[in-house]
């Protein structure tokens, strides 16, 4: 039976109840025990409002009927325990709302008894936990992010609490060389090199988020560069450190090749300029203090282009390589040999007095010229040395240098395979050759340069059968300088290209006004040079100047070396054909001094050669030059190719070459090199004497 003196004496406090329950968030609600049901005698505005009811609709209907019965049956283990056991219970739910959200409530069962034991009822006290759930959710979520990157990271990571560390990943175990038991429970500072531990100290101490370079302590003991990534991490109101550790091992190797790249030659291994430079200065400034003597040694092989234009520049690059070696290997622990660029070589003698100098000096040039096996064959090469002391002829690097490259082309100019100490007195005539390089790059605009003419007859009946075009510098001071005197320097300043394409333009005007006059009806020889002949585009500026100034291709001759022929094949012969399809005649000049096979001759599409003038000059007396002329001319015949002897002087060399087969002749004996008026005069001259 029910207590009803109790209950009369709960219906009496109802209303100061309600009053203090609607003044609460919580929900709170009161359900009496009559039928076990638990029918609500009371419900405050937020446990009614809940449910999608008010605080009248909710009193009388049961436990079963507010939450519903699939909530109902949840929760009924918890309600059972309440009535059999009389405590109090808590438990968690989720619960649908009556607006249609879900969240998730702390419920506690609070039952109500009499003084004897008997249950009267219970209170329920509803809290909604959601947001605390979603934080701790959400912790948790991070937590197992946080887990999965740190299993999934390449880099290092640990996390300490107070500098112990508490947790590390693979990488970082592997790194280190220790397990993560190994890890666990050290203080963070212990793997970190003695000289590195009072910065990462500071950072400990400091909280400090920061990056910065470190180094760690591998388990064996060898020492690991690192960058350190430190930051503070929150869990809730736990502060956690987190380290990431990136290994520099490879950055560091990277850049150290990259350093060694930017300071060392590529080919040799040799230091390069720019390293040698800074060397240089640095050993001028002890020598200096130290009242010592340097010796600067600039070393250039000799003819080296000729190796690569014939042999190819992988032979070439070998060969580097070799003498690279070879110089190393004469000198000693404390003295420089670095490529200076292309077949230079440069080396610093420290300490050296001069006689000990021209010794390492002649060393060089002794192992430098051993024959070197290139592909079955013996090749050698010469270097020119050219030598300056410190402080004796210079003070600076620049000087220094200077006077060793002024002292070796003393040296090339002196026979090649010598060493030269500088000399003012010598050095005067190459500062000659200096100036007239800074004149040869105004020449062209101050419109210095001229054409002189060379007639070619024909052998059998002495007509005029072609003219070849010689460049000649007309020096203001020096007066005329043929161009074995500047055409070496036009090359190596990179002028020779403007200088080809005016031969050839003013060439083509000769040919176009003295053919307008009828005058001849012979093709202009002009001489390509190497540069020309491989500079990009070649075939085009030849075609824009024919097309420009309204010439023919068949008005034009293009003479080229036997060396030419043999740069690039492959890309010769297409060269070759571009020009033949504009109409144009190529000769091979100075033939039989080159390097050409008659395996290559016969694929270039080539309509004469050129008998060198070293061969010409010893006819008909000279043995070897005879073979060589009879085998040139008979080899043309067979390949149907016009032969010109060219340097022809006296009437015995023009009876021996009219009859072998020569068919056409240059030389003093016909005429020497004329100017254009004095061409045009001989040509007159020449035709009037045929017809006599």
């Amino acid at each position: 039976m029910v207590d009803k003196a109790g209950v009369a004496a709960w219906d009496g406090s109802l209303e100061t109840f309600r009053l203090l329950a609607n003044s609460l968030q919580a929900m709170i609600a009161y359900y009496d025990s009559e039928h076990l049901g638990y029918g609500c005698r009371f419900a405050n505005k937020a446990y009614a409002a809940a449910f999608g009811l008010t605080e009248a609709s909710i009193i009388g209907k049961t436990f079963v009927e507010i939450i519903g019965e699939a909530a109902a049956r949840e929760v009924k283990p918890s309600i059972d325990t309440v009535t059999r056991e009389r405590r109090t219970v808590a438990y968690a739910r989720e619960l649908a709302a009556a607006d249609g959200t879900r969240r998730w409530i702390e419920v506690n069962v609070i039952p109500n008894v009499t003084p004897d034991g008997h249950p009267m009822g219970a209170f329920v006290i509803v809290t909604d936990i959601t947001g605390h759930r979603l934080a701790t959710q959400a912790l948790r979520e991070s937590e197992e992010r946080l887990t999965k990157f740190m299993q999934a990271s390449a880099e290092g990571i640990a996390f300490h609490r107070d500098g112990i560390v508490t947790d590390a990943n693979p990488p970082l175990c592997e790194m280190l060389g220790f397990t993560l038991g190994e890890v666990r429970g050290r203080h963070a500072v212990d793997f970190v090199a003695p000289d590195k531990r009072p910065q990462a100290q500071q950072v400990l101490a400091g909280g400090l988020d920061v990056t910065y370079e470190s180094a760690l302590v591998h388990k064996d003991g060898h020492r690991i560069p690192v960058e350190l990534i430190s930051r503070t991490l929150v869990y809730g109101d736990e502060k956690l450190r987190m380290s990431v550790v990136r290994d520099l091992r490879d950055r560091h190797a990277a850049q150290a090749r990259i350093h060694h790249l930017a300071h060392h030659d590529a080919l040799t291994g040799l230091p390069n300029r720019m390293s040698f430079m800074e060397r240089l200065g640095q050993q001028i400034e002890h020598a200096r203090i130290a009242g010592k003597s340097l010796a600067l040694l600039f070393v250039d092989l000799d003819h080296f282009k000729r190796v690569n234009d014939s042999l190819g520049h992988l032979i070439g690059d070998r060969l580097l390589q070799t003498v690279a070696a070879r110089i190393s290997a004469c000198l000693r622990a404390g003295d420089v040999v670095a490529r200076f660029g292309g077949d230079e070589f440069i080396v610093l003698l420290d300490d050296a007095a001069r006689d000990d100098v021209a010794q390492v000096a002649h060393k060089l040039l002794r192992a430098i010229e051993l024959p070197v096996d290139a592909e079955g064959r013996d090749l050698s090469v010469t270097p020119s040395v050219g030598i300056a002391m410190f402080p004796h002829d210079g003070a600076t690097p620049t000087e220094l240098i200077k006077n060793a490259d002024t002292a070796m082309y003393i040296a090339k100019s002196r026979g090649r395979a010598n060493c030269q100490f500088f000399d003012p007195a010598v050095a005067t005539a190459a500062y000659d050759a200096l100036v007239l390089e800074s004149e040869l790059s105004q020449a062209l605009q101050r419109e210095e340069f001229v054409l002189h003419f060379q007639p070619q007859v024909r052998a059998s009946d002495g007509t005029l059968a072609g003219i070849e075009a010689l460049i000649r510098w007309m020096h203001p001071e020096r007066g005329m300088l043929r161009p074995d005197a500047f055409i070496a320097l036009a090359e190596q300043q990179r002028v020779m290209l403007p200088i080809s394409q005016w031969v050839l333009r003013t060439a083509a005007r000769a040919a176009l006004q003295w053919r307008s006059q009828g005058l001849i009806a012979v093709p202009i020889a002009v001489n390509l040079s190497s540069m020309q002949f491989r500079a990009n585009g070649f075939v085009d500026a030849v075609a824009q100047v024919l097309r420009e100034e309204g010439v023919p291709g068949q008005w034009i001759e293009l003479e080229l070396t036997e060396r030419m022929l043999m740069d690039d094949v492959g890309e010769v012969q297409r060269t070759l054909q571009q020009l033949k399809a504009l109409g144009m005649r190529v000769s091979v000049d100075d033939f039989g001094t080159g390097y050409s096979s008659l395996a290559h001759l016969k694929e270039f599409p080539i309509d004469g050669m050129k008998i060198d003038r070293s061969f010409v000059a010893d006819l008909p007396q000279q043995r070897g030059s005879v073979a060589i002329a009879r085998a040139v001319m008979q080899m043309a015949q067979g390949l149907s190719l016009t032969v010109v002897a060219e340097g022809v002087e006296n009437e015995a060399q023009r009876r021996f070459l009219v009859e072998h087969g020569c068919d056409l002749l240059q030389g003093e004996l016909v005429s020497l090199p004329l100017s254009a008026d004095d061409l045009v005069r001989w040509i007159e001259r020449h035709r009037a004497a045929l017809h006599t």
